[in-house]
């Protein structure tokens, strides 16, 4: 049997703030990139002149030859050479405000009642730790595409069976985060996780 759609007025019930879609876009653009600029090692490195591998000594004089002036080898025309400008090891890590987070999950979660992709079940295990329990059971439950399952806890059996289903994500309410609200098709929310939200949107 498929499960209740969380509407606005089950948000509200269950305090869970919500805001309107003309509010919170620009810090859901923000928080986003945060998340992406974060996951980034900014490990690139190249070496300039002075750093690859060579000697200083002057290819040939100065005078005479009928080529352009030259010193050593390491310059960044020749090849082999340094590189001019290239990308040095950098933190490209972003902070966002508290205040800023929560604005963007209030504004995905409401983006997401809006279009009736919410979900509620009081309870979701797979005792049995099976892919195909889990498939069958969270079928039965919302429409097919990206699931996002959203809990308090898991116990290791249902963990077990969804970890070899690419369109199906467990994620505890403490750890959600709007990139993965976003990139869901239908969320799912089981017994006691409203409540965590409404403690993370207050």
């Amino acid at each position: 049997m498929p499960a209740k759609s969380f509407t606005a007025e089950d948000a509200q019930a269950a305090n869970v703030v919500l805001v309107e879609a003309d509010r919170g876009s620009q810090a859901v653009h923000d928080l986003v990139t945060a998340y992406r600029a974060n996951r980034r090692s900014g490990s690139a490195n190249t070496k300039t002149r002075g750093e690859v591998r060579g000697n200083n000594k002057k290819i040939y004089k100065q005078k005479g030859t009928g080529n352009a002036r030259h010193g050593d080898k390491r310059a960044p025309i020749f090849v082999g050479g340094g590189v001019v400008f290239g990308p040095r090891p950098r933190d490209y890590s972003k902070k966002v405000p508290k205040n800023v987070r929560k604005l963007a999950l209030r504004r995905i979660l409401g983006d997401l009642v809006r279009s009736e992709s919410i979900h509620a079940v009081d309870t979701f295990s797979i005792a049995d730790g099976k892919t195909k329990t889990f498939v069958s059971t969270v079928e039965g439950l919302v429409s097919p595409g990206k699931v996002l399952i959203v809990s308090n806890s898991f116990d290791d059996a249902t963990y077990l069976a969804a970890r070899n289903v690419v369109w199906a994500q467990l994620v505890t309410a403490l750890e959600l985060n709007v990139e993965q609200l976003i990139l869901a098709d239908s969320v799912l929310l089981v017994g006691d996780a409203v409540a965590t939200l409404a403690q993370r949107t207050a």
